[in-house]
């Protein structure tokens, strides 16, 4: 069962946005986008610095809207929530110790995007680093570490997680050597992620129930974006540009982790806007055609705002 229960008002309003999307890009083929929609209505349980234990949070119902919310798509760098999350985990247990440059790689990790610091963050988690391709012993040791983040993901016995995968690092000009192979002949292991499952991450991480209220706060201040056009222009690479943060309100306060490449182009939101009930949204679209259109996941963005407009 999804962490969310299903509602007539978020199903009407979802097949409407999900229509109007497709009547604006009917390039865009109903397989080829997916979204969770999960909004948050009074006493609002997000966003408050972790004042519910994790029991009483994960037994508060909220409602939500799911289209092709169990559909495995690569997630390109939205997958780095995950390994945030991981990483401060692993502080928590004291299986890795604080570091000046952990702190930095984290931080360009989810603020920047940048994929040479998740390259260390992954080294990090697993106890293993690129290279040369290995022999079969040292190579099923190097992949069983790999798996880490995977096996921890499947301890929180979560439904949503049962099919996921996390275990590559994200690249800019792609793989070489034993992270070639690991990735496999056709791709077979890249990372996989659904809507439903970076929803109900986010949720946890907004809920304050990720590891530890302090570590929730710490993590989605790495989140926060700013709407600021002056700001927004001089950063090209913003995450809000293109993606779900371009079609809110300049009143609104985002929170949100995008991805990015040549072939995808989704976004993970959890929105406050001022008089409305605050929501959380993802949107993944595939096809290299849309993957470089940066108008469909503001418009998506616009129609739900519209949608929880009609709530109050």
């Amino acid at each position: 069962m999804p962490f969310f229960h299903r509602d007539e008002a978020l199903e009407l309003w979802g097949d409407r946005v999900l229509t109007a999307t497709w009547k604006k890009f009917p390039n865009l083929a109903e397989n080829q986008i997916a979204m969770t929609w999960i909004v948050y209505d009074p006493p609002v349980i997000v966003n408050t610095g972790g004042a519910l234990t994790p029991q009483d949070f994960w037994q508060h119902p909220v409602r939500g809207f799911a289209y092709r919310g169990v559909e495995l798509i690569y997630p390109a760098s939205v997958v780095k929530l995950f390994y945030l999350v991981a990483v401060h985990e692993w502080l928590q247990q004291g299986m890795i110790l604080p570091s000046g440059e952990l702190d930095r790689a984290v931080r360009d990790m989810i603020v920047d995007s940048s994929n040479d610091a998740t390259s260390l963050v992954v080294d990090v988690l697993t106890g293993t680093t690129s290279g040369p391709e290995l022999t079969n012993g040292p190579f099923e040791s190097w992949k069983y570490q790999r798996n880490i983040v995977n096996r921890y993901l499947q301890s929180l016995q979560w439904s949503e997680l049962d099919t996921v995968n996390v275990n590559q690092k994200t690249w800019c000009d792609g793989p070489y050597g034993r992270e070639r192979v690991f990735l496999g002949e056709f791709m077979e292991n890249r990372n996989m992620l659904t809507t439903n499952a970076v929803a109900r991450l986010l949720h946890s991480m907004m809920g304050g129930v990720a590891v530890s209220a302090e570590r929730s706060r710490a993590m989605i201040s790495l989140l926060k974006r700013s709407l600021d056009p002056i700001e927004l222009a001089a950063n090209p690479e913003n995450q809000v540009t293109g993606f779900l943060g371009a079609g809110l309100p300049q009143t609104a306060q985002l929170w949100s982790k995008a991805g990015l490449m040549s072939r995808v182009r989704h976004d993970a939101t959890y929105v406050e806007i001022p008089d409305l009930l605050p929501y959380m949204l993802v949107v993944f679209t595939e096809g290299k055609e849309h993957s470089q259109n940066e108008a469909i996941l503001p418009f998506i963005s616009q129609q739900i705002v519209t949608a929880v407009c009609s709530f109050t």
